[in-house]
This record gives C-alpha cells, sequence and structure tokens, in this order.
C-alpha cells in the first residue's frame, strides 16, 4: 500500500470515529423526558400508517354509524365522532409535521454529502434550504439559465455547474461564429 493511501485510510478512520464520539455524545446528553416523546411519537407515527390502524379506524366508524339509530341520531351522538376525530386530527398533525422535519432534515443532509463529495458541484448548494426565499429564487433563476443552455445545445444530457455552462457555452459559440461567418449557406 502506498504512504499517501495510508494516509488517506487512517484519515477516514479519524473522521468516522470523531463522528461517532459525536453522536454518542448527542446521544449521551438527551432528556429523559424528550427521548421518551421521540420514541413515543416514532412509535405512533408508524403504527398510524399502518394497515392495521386504518382497519382500527373504519371499524370505529362502522362502530359509530350502527350506534346511530340506538341514539337516535342525536345531537350527542354527532358530537362524540365529531369530538373524537378532532382531537385525534389535531394530534396527527403534529406528529407528521414532526416526522417529516425530521425526513426534511435527513434528506438535506444525505443531499449536502452527495454535493459535497461529488467533483464539480457546485458548494453553493450545500444547506441551500437555510437560504432565504428570495436567495432560493435567484439559485432557481440560476439553474434556469443552466437548463436554457442545454436546450439551446440540444444537449440535455451533460451536467456542468452554472460557471462551467456559461464558460462552455460562450466558447462554442465563438467556435461556431466563424464558420457561420465564412459559410454563406450556413
Amino acid at each position: 500500500m502506498h504512504p499517501s493511501e495510508t494516509m488517506v485510510n487512517d484519515r477516514d478512520t479519524h473522521n468516522r470515529d470523531r463522528w461517532q464520539r459525536m453522536l454518542a455524545g448527542v446521544r449521551h446528553r438527551r432528556r429523559p423526558v424528550a427521548s421518551a416523546l421521540e420514541l413515543f411519537s416514532s412509535v405512533v407515527t408508524t403504527w398510524a400508517g399502518s394497515s392495521s390502524a386504518f382497519a382500527i379506524a373504519v371499524l370505529v366508524i362502522i362502530a359509530w354509524a350502527v350506534t346511530g339509530p340506538l341514539f337516535h341520531f342525536s345531537d350527542t351522538w354527532q358530537l362524540v365522532i365529531n369530538t373524537g376525530t378532532t382531537i385525534v386530527t389535531f394530534l396527527m398533525v403534529f406528529l407528521i409535521q414532526r416526522s417529516q422535519n425530521k425526513d426534511a432534515v435527513a434528506l438535506h443532509l444525505k443531499l449536502n454529502e452527495i454535493v459535497a463529495a461529488m467533483e464539480g458541484a457546485s458548494n453553493r448548494l450545500i444547506n441551500v434550504e437555510d437560504l432565504s426565499e428570495s436567495e432560493v429564487r435567484l439559485l432557481h433563476r440560476h439553474y434556469g439559465r443552466l437548463a436554457e443552455l442545454s436546450r439551446e445545445n440540444h444537449s440535455l444530457t451533460e451536467s456542468h455547474s452554472i460557471e462551467q455552462a456559461v464558460t462552455r457555452h460562450a466558447f462554442k459559440q465563438k467556435r461556431r461564429r466563424p464558420a457561420s461567418v465564412s459559410d454563406p449557406m450556413s
């Protein structure tokens, strides 16, 4: 093994160990109530998305509908289902939001890792979710321009950073101009 490969492997091992120590420290510092709530919400979120949860919800609605004639379809009978569904909906909004937030953060971290690892990728996209709306719109316009350049070159499969695309596009245009000026048939 070459000495530079050994250094890279040692650095990778050191970085991996450092991350594991950091994660262990975060896990150790968790507050017991927060950990219990996180575990509970995770279990409930998983269960609420299951077929058995759906089946139970359908059975509750059927039971409620069947008991309608027993209670003469009274206001109280209607209030029971309205109150129950309102409470469940209220709590599920927070569980769903929590789950989506965690998933979004995990997805952003994965994308950040890909952007950081890819040679030629624009690092300005790392943590792009933290930018203001106007900054995101500005980046969107830049990438729209990149797509425009690809369409102009009839090459939708090439991938470049904005800077590379603009430079390459300008270079291609310079190469094409002399040929189009000297050739009256084009």
